[in-house]
C-alpha cells in the first residue's frame, strides 16, 4: 500500500477562544517584488482582519535556503510577514517549490511553522490541512523525488551549494516540472480522492483543506468528507487569479483578497 495512504503523525493547532476568522491562502508562487501578485499578497497581509493567516505551501516560487532571506525580495517577503505576524498569527506550511524554508526565516517572520498535515480545531470544527502534494500518488514520479529531497543528505548537498548555484537548480527544476505536468493527466496530478478520505477518517475530520493543484473548489468525496482546494494567484493572468478561503463560525466561504 502507497505510503501515502497512512496519515502521518499531526500536528495540532487549535484557535485561541477569541478568534472570528481564519484564512488560508496557498501557491501564490511569489517571485518578484515589484509584481502584481507581490503587491496584492503584501495588501492583504497588512489589512485583514482575519485572526489567523495559514499559508498551505507554495507561497514562493522557490526559496533557496534561509541564508537567501537577507536579499531584496527574500527580504520584502519577510518584512510582510513579520508586520502581518505582530497583528495576528501566520502559519507556514512549506510545499513543494519552497519547502527549504527553515527556522531562521520563520523566526524572522514572527510565523509558526505547520507541519504536513495539520489538524486545526476552530470553531467547533477538525479541519484537515495539507499542501496536497503528498496525496497525488498517481504521480509516481514525483514522490520518488518528494521523498529523496526532504531527506537531511540531500537538503545538507543542496544548501552547500553557493545561493547562486541554487538558484539555477531551482530553475532547472521547475522548467522540468512544468514540462513533466503539460503531458501528465489530470488524474496524475490531483490528490487521491480514496487516501484523502483515508487521512480525514484517521484525524476525525470533515473537512480537508489543501493546495497544489490550482484546482480552487469544494468537493465531497465521500458522505461527510469534503475538501476545499485553494487557488493560485496570479494578478497578471486574463483574468487575474487571486482567492482566500476564509473560516469562521459559520462555515467556510471564498472571497477576494482585502484592497
Amino acid at each position: 500500500m502507497p505510503e501515502g495512504w497512512q496519515l502521518p503523525s499531526l500536528y495540532e493547532l487549535v484557535a485561541a477562544p477569541h478568534w472570528q476568522a481564519v484564512e488560508f491562502i496557498s501557491d501564490l508562487h511569489l517571485a518578484d517584488a515589484d509584481g502584481a501578485t507581490f503587491a496584492a499578497w503584501a495588501r492583504h497581509m497588512r489589512s485583514t482582519r482575519a485572526d489567523a493567516v495559514l499559508i498551505l505551501g507554495d507561497l514562493f516560487e522557490a526559496w533557496v535556503g534561509d541564508d537567501a532571506r537577507g536579499e531584496p525580495f527574500e527580504a520584502a517577503c519577510v518584512d510582510v510577514l513579520a508586520d502581518a505576524s505582530s497583528r495576528l498569527q501566520v502559519g507556514f506550511m512549506v510545499g513543494n517549490r519552497d519547502f527549504l524554508v527553515g527556522g531562521a526565516m520563520l523566526r524572522d517572520a514572527g510565523a509558526i511553522g505547520l507541519q504536513d498535515p495539520t489538524l486545526l480545531v476552530a470553531f467547533g470544527r477538525r479541519v484537515l490541512l495539507t499542501h496536497g502534494d503528498l496525496l497525488c500518488l498517481a504521480d509516481v514520479e514525483y514522490q520518488r523525488f518528494r521523498e529523496q529531497a526532504r531527506s537531511d543528505a540531500w537538503r545538507r548537498a543542496a544548501l552547500a551549494m553557493p545561493i547562486a548555484q541554487r538558484r539555477v537548480v531551482a530553475r532547472q527544476m521547475r522548467d522540468a516540472s512544468q514540462q513533466r505536468q503539460q503531458g501528465a493527466a489530470a488524474t496524475t496530478t490531483d490528490v487521491d480522492p480514496g487516501a484523502a478520505v483515508a487521512w480525514m477518517h484517521a484525524a476525525g475530520c470533515s473537512h480537508m483543506v489543501h493546495g497544489h493543484t490550482h484546482r480552487p473548489g469544494d468537493e465531497t468525496l465521500a458522505v461527510g468528507h469534503e475538501r476545499h482546494v485553494l487557488s493560485d494567484w496570479d494578478l497578471d493572468a486574463s483574468p487575474p487569479r487571486a482567492e482566500v478561503l476564509r473560516l469562521t463560525r459559520d462555515g467556510f466561504s471564498r472571497v477576494p483578497p482585502v484592497g
